[in-house]
């Protein structure tokens, strides 16, 4: 049976009136305040505010953030992001222990780091990816560990031997959207050289996961959409999310159009026909919701997958010539 999205709602110029399906909660009770409380007192900033998150409530309230290192401020303006830009501030020596003490007073079996663009930086702030996986390895060495890194743009190689030498347990580097669209959504980067990236990561190590996403509701076409996929699959990335663009400001670029929950059905039924291990989809996903239970998810599927292999070898090798 062939799926076939939904067709999206068109959204006039004006800014648009969110659909009940992607309406939250307002951020409330104790255990929201306790994550905020420790995120200020260890000084650190996370993607949740910075990028003005729908699922900040869920997840603070279940003591789960997206931890944002290389500061607050970004060298980039890419015009879907809510991340403030301009000339970003010295390095902390100390956020790396800082960030691992946060993982263990928090208690998380899964942590996703990420950062802002620090094209500022000789390595594009890869040695404090490195040295936050460390400090993370020393102080909670159950906890696994994704990062959401950058596109280190101009400087990717050698950023990406440091950090798959840490041996992160998830490498996630976004592709936010179709290469049609990125001289006017994401004109700092490039779709091939961030597919390049990701690429590089499993060719060095392929016992790391891989994973990216694209935001839908930008003006992308459904054919568009399945090319990146093919483009993905290409560069072997294991786990693919789709979430629904949100226009943080009216300065940032606008929503085209809401892409209904059927919608992003079918998007991950197709997702999942092309091979990936994981899919999430659906009009709140982002990078790192639910990061934890879909890196089990996905853990499992590579198990099932290889002993299916390993099945079909040793059945070929006793078959009778």
């Amino acid at each position: 049976m062939t799926h076939q999205p939904v067709p999206p709602i068109e959204v006039p110029n004006a800014r648009p009136r969110k659909p009940d399906w992607i309406r939250v909660k307002a951020p409330a009770g104790p255990a929201f305040a306790e994550t905020k409380r420790l995120m200020r007192e260890k000084g650190l900033a996370t993607v949740c505010e910075e990028a003005a998150c729908p699922n900040i409530g869920e997840c603070w309230t279940k003591k789960h953030a997206t931890v944002m290192i290389l500061g607050d401020t970004c060298t980039r303006a890419c015009a879907f992001c809510n991340v403030k830009t301009g000339m970003p501030r010295a390095v902390d020596p100390m956020e790396p222990q800082h960030t691992a003490d946060a993982c263990a007073e928090m208690g998380l079996e899964h942590i996703v780091i990420t950062s802002v663009d620090r094209d500022d930086l000789p390595d594009g702030g890869a040695s404090q990816f490195v040295k936050v996986i460390e400090a993370l390895r020393r102080t909670t060495p159950n906890t696994t560990i994704e990062i959401l890194t950058p596109d280190f743009r101009n400087k990717h190689e050698r950023a990406v031997e440091m950090i798959v030498a840490a041996r992160p347990d998830v490498y996630n580097h976004n592709l936010e959207t179709v290469p049609r669209l990125y001289p006017t959504i994401r004109p700092g980067a490039r779709y091939y050289a961030s597919l390049r990236l990701l690429e590089m990561v499993k060719r060095l190590d392929p016992s790391i996961f891989t994973k990216s996403g694209v935001m839908l509701g930008l003006g992308e076409e459904r054919l568009e959409i399945h090319q990146v996929m093919d483009d993905m699959r290409s560069a072997d990335i294991d786990f693919l999310t789709m979430g629904q663009y949100l226009q943080p400001t009216p300065k940032h670029a606008k929503v085209i159009e809401f892409i209904p929950p059927d919608g992003f059905k079918a998007y991950a039924a197709v997702a999942r026909a092309k091979g990936f291990l994981q899919v999430a989809a659906s009009p709140l996903t982002r990078s790192s919701y639910h990061a934890g239970d879909d890196f089990v998810q996905m853990r499992a599927a590579r198990e099932a997958k290889l002993a299916k292999e390993a099945a079909a070898r040793a059945g070929s090798s006793n078959a009778p010539a």
